[in-house]
């Protein structure tokens, strides 16, 4: 009896013991290896590739398994030919796949032999069929990790929106931070055995775990107006030796259709990447200068102040606060309606409309129609702009916010107030993201819980815009900004710019924002160029020019068809009764 337990106790001990052993054995040979996740593709609205990851692969070597091979050739008589090639011989037949210098590859094995080192990088990043034509070689201790490199096919064109991904893999700016949760997916694990001279041991193992790949994410953006867009625009910025300049398309409901910035860079090659990495339409805060006056007039249109033919004594120069204002252009005094001062772009008559009311009234419009708050776009490096409390509107400043000096805003900020003017006074949120994939290789709207807000009536919105068509047209400030066939609603900018980093103003922003065909609006362009210092610093000069082009284009690409009939505009200048003419 005794005997029998003892037997038994025995028996469970050394299997135990053989089933401890041989684990421990198998955690000493095992290898483990990182299997990486195939990013999610970002594309455009129609389906055009702007950001894939495919697989690359990275050459090891344990040099001194290396140094055994025997090259084995198989000759017309059945007979095989061995040749002992060692390290110098793997060297060259791998250099001559992959195109490194085999000199460099022999000298690398043979200082890693040298120094009895079993594992090193031979050549990183290289396709799938080069390593494929490697590992026909059966080069002994010559392997490969799997990899992922990410690529841009678009270039600089799109590089500030997408962003980039570093060599670690983190997320460097654009959508790709904006939506690295739904791109980026979950690496796996690959266990292996390898014998003493580097030899893959096949093993039952089953400990593996797959990569889980992350899901594509569609844009708004359209490829083609995006590229025309950053050509028109870098043209201008070179032509104009500006600082840098920004082009933005969206449609009336709010989806960005496109968003260039120029100087920018290629993600492709991110190291050798110089200045701003950021898109500017969303990093970068200016101060808008005239395009703002139209948030001055629809306040005081909605709030029952003014109307589009009010009348104003409007002189060159005008004393507010123990300072003088004055006009870009010098002008005998003048009997401008209210379409008049907005299509002349006088600061001395916006600030007698916008006087009319409160500071705290006309500050809640210009929060309204989205200064001084976030898009909700949520994009990274994204300026909320500012627009001074209301205790901070004393002396000039309550006059200067009124033409838009004092406050500050981004691009698609200042979009987002034509984008309401145009939508009958209606902000629809903006939205970069279109869908996000469903995992059968279609897409799912991507979910937004913001929601639109009625800034102004439809009535105050048709009669903004119909005083914005004089901009466009004869005796206005912007004539270059007409698209032939279409009547186009606009306004000018230009404004003096404050320099963050000398901490004073210095030189101008030009700029031009408007949408058409203004009876039906689709698409609202804006175009911005900061200190300009060549040909103009007049929006309407410099900016307008690229306005209509950029417009051409996106109208072409929506298939809009031309407007039907001339605008019927308001009178700009006091017409009196014709029993006053007699």
């Amino acid at each position: 009896m005794i005997f029998t337990v003892f037997a038994a106790q025995l028996l469970r001990v050394q299997g135990l013991d053989a089933a401890s052993v041989s684990q421990q054995a198998f955690s000493e040979r095992a290898n483990r290896v990182t299997i990486p996740a195939m990013r999610g593709e970002v594309v455009d609205a129609d389906g055009i590739t702007l950001a894939r990851s495919v697989e690359r692969r990275n050459i090891t070597a344990d040099p001194l398994a290396a140094s055994t091979w025997v090259k084995r050739d198989r000759q017309p008589d059945g007979s095989v030919k061995k040749t002992k090639m060692g390290l110098k011989g793997a060297a060259e037949a791998i250099a001559a796949i992959v195109g490194a210098d085999p000199a460099a590859l022999s000298s690398s094995l043979q200082r890693a032999e040298t120094q009895n080192r079993r594992f090193l990088y031979l050549v990183k990043d290289v396709s799938p069929q080069q390593w494929t034509q490697v590992s026909d070689l059966r080069i002994p201790g010559i392997f490969s990790e799997r990899t992922v490199k990410r690529e841009y096919p678009q270039g600089t064109s799109v590089a500030p929106l997408i962003g980039w991904v570093g060599a670690d893999g983190s997320p460097g700016g654009g959508i790709e931070a904006m939506q690295n949760r739904r791109l980026n997916g979950k690496p796996g694990t690959h266990v292996y055995e390898r014998a003493a001279d580097g030899t893959v041991i096949a093993t039952a193992d089953n400990s593996d775990t797959p990569a889980v790949d992350g899901k594509p994410v569609q844009l708004t953006i359209n490829n083609d107006l995006q590229w025309t867009a950053q050509n028109l625009i870098a043209a201008q910025v070179k032509s104009t030796k500006s600082l840098s300049g920004e082009a933005v398309v969206t449609d009336v409901k709010g989806n960005i259709v496109a968003a260039a910035s120029y100087p920018s860079f290629d993600n492709n090659q991110i190291a050798s990447a110089k200045g701003s990495l950021l898109s500017r339409p969303f990093a970068d805060a200016y101060e808008p200068g005239s395009t703002s006056k139209v948030i001055t007039m629809a306040a005081a249109l909605e709030e029952g102040k003014v109307t589009p033919q009010s009348v104003f004594t409007v002189p060159y120069q005008l004393e507010r606060a123990d300072q003088k204002f004055k006009d870009s252009h010098p002008h005998p005094t003048e009997k401008y309606t209210t379409a008049g001062i907005l299509a002349d772009s006088s600061n001395t008559g916006t600030i007698q409309v916008g006087e009319k009311l409160s500071p705290q009234v006309l500050r809640g419009y210009m929060n309204k129609f989205g200064l001084g708050v976030p898009t909700g776009v949520r994009f990274p490096g994204e300026s909320s702009g500012y627009v001074p409390p209301v205790d901070k509107w004393k002396g000039p400043t309550r006059y200067t916010v009124m033409f838009g000096q004092g406050v500050s805003g981004n691009s698609m900020q200042q979009v987002s107030v034509f984008q309401t003017i145009a939508n009958g006074g209606v902000r629809e949120p903006l939205k970069l993201v279109k869908g996000v994939g469903d995992g059968s290789g279609g897409y799912t709207a991507a979910q937004d819980d913001r929601v639109a807000v009625q800034v102004v009536s439809p009535k105050v919105a048709g009669e903004v815009s119909r005083m914005l068509q004089s901009v466009v047209g004869e005796g206005g400030t912007a004539p270059k900004a007409a698209v032939p066939g279409y009547n186009v609603a606009g306004k000018t900018g230009t404004a003096e710019r404050y320099d963050e980093k000398t901490r004073r103003y210095a030189g101008y922003t030009a700029s031009f924002i408007g949408f058409a065909p203004a009876e039906k609006p689709q698409y609202i362009v804006s175009v911005t160029l900061q200190r300009p210092q060549a040909v103009s610093i007049y929006g309407g000069e410099i900016a307008a020019p690229v306005f209509s082009q950029l417009m051409q284009a996106a109208l072409r690409h929506g298939h809009v068809p031309p407007s039907s009939s001339k605008p019927t505009l308001y009178d700009l200048k006091y017409v009196p009764p014709k029993s006053e003419k007699q």
